[in-house]
């Protein structure tokens, strides 16, 4: 593949800069998500963590997995009666900000409303480790719950991966790169930019994977990835970041510039490096990768975000390639609207759409709606108008739910769920 300009035309500025500007902004971040998660009701902190040592990156060392599970796990866990779904996800923060706490509320609702264990994945950041660690790390928290599935009482052939943003670019990569470390695929199946073994090939694996005490041919066997929810993520570095603000409907609600420049020049190192790699931009994947995804994959966008529009080339190429892709663009918000740091209540409309992705996994887990969970799609507040309107054909039914304005954001929101309607100016749109 020729080699794509980078996202921006700016000079790269030193390794220690980027490393101070990191920081910074990594206090005030973890300020705002505390104000995040004090809105009521208040997610739960991690019932665990594990500490995972690497083996898939060159890059030695270690990362942790947060985990929250069900109320019935302890006494499953002694029981030894059934095994629970798990959901893998991926923060968001440019690779660069953020923690896997950030996402505890989607995290608490997966829980309560599927009934699986959530392993929320703090990997390595940049720019202290650039691309790909990221990708691999999160290769490697799929390897180690794998292999310790017996113990962490969890069912490897029921495994989604979620993820936000950057985490939902991780969504679609990670699930890319582990094709080249367990899924059965041709021994000679081409083997894209030398970054991997081909898939079905033992050829280039570190030996410490080969050697771990559940066999690389028994995870082949066993585990099974069976759908991705992708939250407004990145999809397409060979497009740069001015021809993404093209595409932005309202300008005042970009992501500003100063967190853009410190996202690129510290995740891609070096700038010269080919944008058009699948591992950093799954749309530009093979079709032959592309097909090993999961057959499902839930893909949420947002109308004021600047990736907007390559989410919809994503949703287009994958039902192209005969995905069951479920998409929602919600109109209305920008990018990261579910994470505003609002300390009095949660940003309004979040829940619903978290609802949905929640009956999606049912749906591919094959779970019943757990005890306590909400049975409703959508969950009315006081000042919230709902409307409900009959599916047509065999599809789920339609939806629309508009929202007033809150407190801290972004106008009227509303849930779209559609495959064929681009209309920027409605804010109430179809579920299909």
């Amino acid at each position: 593949m020729a080699k794509s300009e980078p996202p921006t035309s700016r000079a790269p500025r030193p390794r220690w800069a980027l490393h101070v500007q990191a920081q910074f902004w990594r206090v005030l971040m973890g300020i705002g998500m505390m104000l995040h998660r004090m809105a009521s009701p208040r997610p739960p902190k991690p019932s665990f963590t594990r500490t995972v040592p690497t083996t898939v990156s060159p890059i030695k060392g270690e990362f942790k997995l947060q985990f929250y599970v069900p109320e019935d796990y302890s006494l499953q866990k002694r029981m030894r009666e059934k095994r629970f779904p798990v959901v893998v996800n991926f923060h968001g923060g440019g690779f660069t900000l953020g923690q896997a706490t950030d996402d505890a509320r989607w995290c608490a609702t997966v829980v309560r409303e599927v009934g699986a264990v959530v392993v929320s994945v703090d990997y390595r950041r940049a720019p202290e480790y650039a691309f790909p660690t990221a990708v691999e790390d999160g290769v490697d928290a799929i390897l180690y719950l794998a292999e310790h599935a017996e113990s962490l009482l969890i069912d490897i052939e029921r495994v989604a991966v979620s993820g936000f943003s950057s985490g939902g670019n991780m969504s679609l990569t990670v699930p890319l790169r582990l094709q080249g470390e367990v899924v059965p695929e041709p021994a000679d199946a081409e083997t894209p930019f030398g970054m991997s073994p081909a898939p079905g090939s033992t050829d280039n694996i570190p030996q410490k994977a080969l050697s771990r005490g559940r066999t690389l041919v028994n995870v082949r066997r066993e585990l099974r990835l069976k759908a991705i929810v992708a939250w407004y993520p990145s999809t397409d570095y060979t497009v740069t970041r001015e021809q993404r603000r093209m595409t932005c409907v309202r300008k005042d609600q970009e992501l500003p510039a100063v967190f853009t420049q410190l996202f690129d020049e510290s995740y891609l190192s070096p700038p010269t490096m080919d944008m058009s790699n699948p591992y950093l931009s799954p749309g530009r994947a093979p079709d032959a990768m592309m097909a090993g995804l999961p057959e499902d994959v839930i893909l949420f966008t947002c109308e004021w975000d600047m990736l907007l529009a390559e989410g919809e080339r994503l949703r287009d190429r994958l039902r192209e390639l005969g995905k069951n892709v479920v998409y929602t663009m919600v109109p209305g918000v920008p990018h990261g609207w579910d994470k505003a740091p609002n300390p009095l209540r949660p940003t309004p409309g979040v829940q619903a759409h978290y609802l949905s992705a929640c009956k999606e996994l049912r749906r591919v887990f094959h779970e019943e709606l757990p005890e306590g969970a909400i049975e409703r799609d959508l969950e009315e507040d006081e000042d919230d108008e709902v409307e409900v309107a009959s599916g047509s054909g065999s599809g789920p039914s339609r939806l629309s739910h508009t929202f007033g304005r809150s407190s801290h954001t972004f106008g009227r929101t509303s849930m779209s769920h559609t495959s064929n309607s681009h209309s920027r100016s409605r804010r109430r749109s179809v579920v299909n």
